[in-house]
């Protein structure tokens, strides 16, 4: 787990929202965590958007899934140009869904913001997390940190998977005022990543080496997993997590 928790992130999305009715929210890229959310708020209807039908299933079948008449959960694609064509939405919320899309929708990014400013009369939140992957860390924390991302990419890769993408805060910006988005309120928050991080990523990684094609290498890089969490989880216990990097939470009105 990550410190500030998913829903620090949310309570300021909440805090920044302030007085302003939500009205009609589209949750361009729900989860469990922004489901959530989204049942939390007093919005006159809600709109979640999903690549995933396994994702979809998820979320029906959980115990905070509750909906209204004027409520809606579709599964689509944002490059569909008729997915709520001639829709507005008071509120739009994208939390890590420029990090997703590579998945669904690879090389799009750059259409992102324009697409959902044809859906934005009001306000959008947009929750990220600058990437680390590509990057030298100059801290041993920073350093494991790269390392599981670096190795969980590449397992992914190696089971004809595509890993998340994510974006610099400055691109994310400069896409935004591209797109007639105007930024009022920007905030980084610091990362303290945890044994739950570790060792979700870790598993991600072994499941992934069982699709290997080459079994010597799936074998190897099954011990180097485990070589990679013991150095990892012996971190996290002496020094109470390993702190790396930043979410970011980008409050923009409609230009």
């Amino acid at each position: 787990m990550t410190t500030p928790s998913i829903g620090l992130l949310y309570r300021k999305v909440t805090e920044l929202q302030a007085q302003t009715p939500w009205g009609n929210v589209l949750d361009a890229g729900t989860g469990l965590g922004s489901m959530r959310w989204l049942q939390s708020i007093d919005s006159s209807s809600w709109t979640a958007i999903t690549g995933a039908e396994s994702m979809a299933r998820q979320i029906r079948q959980s115990p905070i899934y509750h909906t209204r008449e004027q409520d809606r959960l579709l599964v689509d694609n944002w490059m569909n140009a008729e997915l709520l064509a001639n829709e507005q939405f008071d509120t739009v919320l994208a939390d890590y869904l420029l990090g997703a899309i590579e998945g669904f929708a690879p090389y799009w990014q750059d259409q992102l913001f324009p697409r959902l400013r044809q859906l934005t009369r009001g306000t959008l939140y947009v929750i990220g997390l600058n990437p680390y992957v590509p990057y030298e860390a100059d801290d041993e924390a920073g350093k494991l940190v790269t390392e599981i991302g670096r190795l969980r990419d590449a397992c992914l890769l190696l089971a004809d998977e595509r890993p998340y993408r994510e974006y610099p805060l400055e691109w994310v910006l400069r896409q935004l005022r591209q797109a007639n988005f105007k930024p009022v309120e920007v905030q980084q928050f610091a990362i303290r990543y945890g044994a739950n991080f570790v060792n979700g990523q870790l598993d991600m990684c072994a499941a992934r080496t069982q699709r290997f094609k080459d079994r010597g290498l799936a074998l190897a890089m099954t011990e180097h997993i485990a070589d990679l969490r013991q150095r990892a989880l012996r971190f996290v216990a002496q020094e109470g997590g390993l702190r790396h990097g930043f979410d970011y939470v980008i409050q923009a009105a409609a230009a």
